[in-house]
This record gives C-alpha cells, structure tokens and sequence, in this order.
C-alpha cells in the first residue's frame, strides 16, 4: 500500500511538471522536447530529486508513448502518399542520409564505439524531428510555401527509412550473426511491403472492420490493435515501433482522421513520458564530458541539413531564397533521435548522454534557424528576396503536416 501510494504522488508530481513544462514552452515559442529531458534528468539517476517508486510503471509508459508517436505518423500517411513521395524524391533522401549520417558515424569511430556505436549515432544525426519542424511552419506561416512540399518529403522519406533501419539497428543490438540480421531486414521489407499492397488495394476492408461510429469502441480497437502487432513484431525482432507505424498506414482517411483525434491526447502523455524516462537514464554529470563533441557534432549538421534542404529545394526548382528556407526548416532533431539513443544505451551507454545534449542543443537552435537562416544568407549575399530560378509563391500542399517522428 505504502509503494502504492508513493508511486501515485510520483506520477502525479511528474505529470504536474510535465504540464507546467508543455504550458511553459508554448508561451516561449518553442519545443517542449529540451524541457522534458532536463525534467527526466532531475527525476534520475544523479539528479535532484531522483525518482524510486515510479521508475518500472514510467518505463512501460515510455514504450507505449514510442509506439503511439509511430502509430500517429502512419495515420498522417496514405500508401499512395508514400509511394509517389518515393518516385519522385528519393534523390533527396540519398543526398540527406550521405550528408547528416556521416558526421554521426565519424564522430562514434573517432571516439572508439566501434561499428555499432557509429551505426547508432548515424541514425541520431539523420533524421530530423518532424514534430518540432511541423510546428515550426505552422507557426511561421509557411505550410503553403512553394519550399514545404520538399521540406514534408525528405521528411516522409527518413520516416520510411525508419522501417528499415530500426529492424537492423535492433539486430546488431542484440549481438545477431549476419544470417540473423539479413533474416530480419527481409522480414521487415517484407513486411513493409505487404501492409502497403493491402493498404493500396483493400485499405478500406481493413478500415471498414476497424471503423466504429463509437468513439470509445474506435479507440480501443485501435489502440489494442496496435499494440498487438507492435508486440508481434518486437517478437519477430522487427522494431514494435515500425510495427504501429504500419498499423496507421493501413487505416484508410476516415478513420485515420478519427483515431488521430481520439489518440493525440494519449501521445502527447505517453510521448512526454518516454522524454522524461530517457533523461532518467542519463546521468547528469556525465553531460558536461561531452558537451564539445555534442556542439561540434551540433555545428557540422546544422550545415549538412541546411545543405540537404537547398539542394532539394533548388531540384525541385524553388527560388533561392525558398532553397535556403528549406535548409533552415530541416535542421531541428529530437523525437527520433532519442528514440535512436534509447535503443542503444544499453549497448553503448555513452551514447545517451551525447545525444541528450546533442538534442538539446538543435531542438532550440532549429526554430532559429528556420527563422533566420533565408534573412542572414541574403543578407551575406546582398541578394533580393527572390530569384531568376524558381518562385515562392504558395502551393497547395501536397503532404501533411505531421508532428510524429
């Protein structure tokens, strides 16, 4: 009774501090990702006022908010969606891996993690926080510029890469053999492919035994149906999270709509949660070690993501003052990377206390430079605001917005 009751004021000081964070952040104008996990590093191991009670029930808890911010990305997506995005713009996903995985890569091996270390903290470089970077051009103004189409389809593009690359993050994690590990990415390819073929040809059956007019009977059925397959695939060690995220691309738009409604409250808790949990397996004091590694890591993939947008952009034939807007969109990390980063811990505990920082540090300088990076280029540049090449003019959108991953 005693834990019991100790575990419930736990809970609900941290959910009180939670919402004071969220209401916090949204008066400044940015994330609230950084204050969550300075939240879970004071709730640590190491911090002030380090959590006992509480510790197993916050962890299932962070599982589920993982499995839920993959579920509602799906649900943002159509199989058709993803399939043109992948005619039509991988060039830009190969350019944005090449560029934002490398430094994470280099920097593992020069610090001697070896090849799995590398391969982790690749993954926590590349892929930038579609989260923070949806809120951004909704609070800028910029979801019908000529430049956000690009900028929302490298983003689909490293979400689909997601389904490939966890699987095998998974198995290098657990020690598999290269038979092992081969098994598994077909088992994830296979995967992937089978929920898009039966998302493009019967995505209504599928909905129409999910729908219910029930608001209640809606969410359960979803919700359990999504916990089931991610549980089947953390069995078949394919990623629990790839696992919900296929769930949401097998629902069709009505019902999508409906459980995105009826689960973004459920996210936004349990998302918060997985934040606070990853930062109380970090161990305050081992920031400080790495700190110049994280701000120069930061440094070089602000460039590299700046680079990835004006190249995109300027493919797509966008003037050069969208081109660098782009770039400045695409720099801000978090949600993914800390996903990364928690996977990994385990098996390179150095690398939870560099990427803490390394979000830290980009999921506050992101918004800036999406604000600034176009003013301060043609500033240095003395160019005008347009260009011969391209236009700015606004266009219908022709991706979602979407705050997942």
């Amino acid at each position: 009774m005693h834990n019991t009751t100790a575990m419930l004021i736990e809970l609900g000081a941290i959910i009180l501090a939670l919402g004071l964070l969220g209401r916090l952040a949204g008066r400044v104008g940015f994330s609230p990702i950084p204050l969550y996990l300075l939240a879970g590093l004071a709730f640590g191991h190491g911090g002030i006022l380090p959590l006992q009670a509480s510790e197993e029930f916050v962890a299932t808890g962070a599982e589920i908010g993982v499995i839920l911010l993959l579920l509602m990305l799906g649900l943002e997506y159509s199989a058709s969606d993803l399939v043109t995005t992948l005619k039509t713009q991988y060039p830009s996903g190969a350019v944005d891996f090449v560029l934002n995985a490398a430094p994470g890569a280099i920097a593992a091996l020069i610090l001697g993690w070896g090849p799995v270390g590398a391969f982790a903290l690749a993954g926590v470089t590349w892929i930038s926080s579609s989260g923070v970077i949806a809120k951004v051009l909704g609070d800028l103004g910029r979801v019908g510029n000529r430049e956000t189409p690009v900028v929302l389809g490298v983003l689909v593009l490293e979400d689909l890469a997601m389904a490939v690359y966890l699987p095998i993050l998974t198995a290098l994690l657990a020690g598999v053999s290269l038979a092992g590990g081969s098994l598994t990415l077909l088992i994830s390819l296979g995967t992937v492919g089978a929920v898009l073929y039966i998302a493009l040809r019967h995505g209504r059956l599928v909905s129409r035994a999910v729908s219910s007019d029930n608001p209640e009977m809606l969410l359960l059925v979803v919700l359990g149906l999504t916990l089931l397959v991610a549980g089947v695939a953390q069995h078949l060690q394919v990623s629990a999270a790839v696992g919900a995220f296929l769930v949401g691309i097998a629902l069709s738009k009505e019902v999508a709509d409906g459980a995105h409604n009826l689960l973004s409250p459920l996210r936004d808790l349990f998302a918060a949660v997985f934040f606070v949990f990853f930062g109380l397996h970090t161990d305050p004091s081992n920031i400080p070690h790495v700190l110049v590694p994280a701000l120069a890591l930061a440094v070089v993939t602000v460039f590299t993501k700046i680079g990835t947008g004006y190249w995109a952009a300027r493919r797509a034939g966008v003037s050069v003052a969208g081109r660098w807007r782009a770039g400045g969109t695409l720099v801000a990390r978090g949600e993914f990377s800390i996903v990364i980063a928690g996977l990994a811990v385990g098996t390179e505990p150095r690398i939870g206390p560099l990427a803490t920082a390394y979000v830290l540090i980009l999921v506050v300088v992101g918004p800036l430079a999406a604000r600034w990076t176009e003013p301060l280029a043609r500033r240095l540049t003395r160019r005008p605001p347009g260009g011969p090449q391209g236009t700015d003019a606004p266009v219908e959108q022709t991706a979602p917005v979407h705050a997942g991953g």
